[in-house]
């Protein structure tokens, strides 16, 4: 599902443990990407760190390859510890992304879209109004 506002991209990216695909309207160029915090409580606001990492692989559940870390003032760090080189498509493209979406923009001429899972405790969405957000009712009532 397409995510189509800025607010609900960031909300959806800092919920805990999201998987999101970046796509580009002009080429149609893609990657998926799964953002996780350290620390995710049931009831509670997904707490910083978040690591990013990247869909490097077939296993749409398993092969992700770490990327760099989303800090406490929301800043967006590639890692050197990452297998990825920061000048690689797939890390300008999410560090580009991330630019844009931090300030609650939807970057232009990308698409974002989640894979139909909450953002934040990965269940199926099935209530329209979940889908577009991509959190599930009890998630989306968590206060972050």
């Amino acid at each position: 599902m397409q995510l189509t506002s800025g607010p609900q991209a960031l909300k959806f990216m800092l919920a805990g443990n999201a998987r999101l695909t970046l796509r580009s309207v002009k080429t149609g160029t893609r990657f998926t990407f799964r953002v996780r915090a350290k620390d995710v409580r049931k009831d509670e606001a997904a707490t910083p760190p978040w690591f990013v990492s990247l869909l490097n692989g077939r296993e749409n559940d398993s092969d992700y390859t770490f990327l760099g870390t989303i800090f406490e003032d929301r800043t967006y760090r590639h890692s050197r510890k990452s297998n990825v080189l920061p000048d690689a498509p797939s890390a300008k493209g999410f560090a580009w992304a991330w630019s844009f979406i931090v300030k609650s923009e939807l970057p232009p001429g990308c698409e974002v879209w989640h894979e139909g899972r909450c953002g934040r405790c990965g269940r199926a969405l099935t209530v329209p109004e979940s889908i577009e957000l991509g959190l599930g009712p009890e998630c989306a009532d968590g206060g972050y």
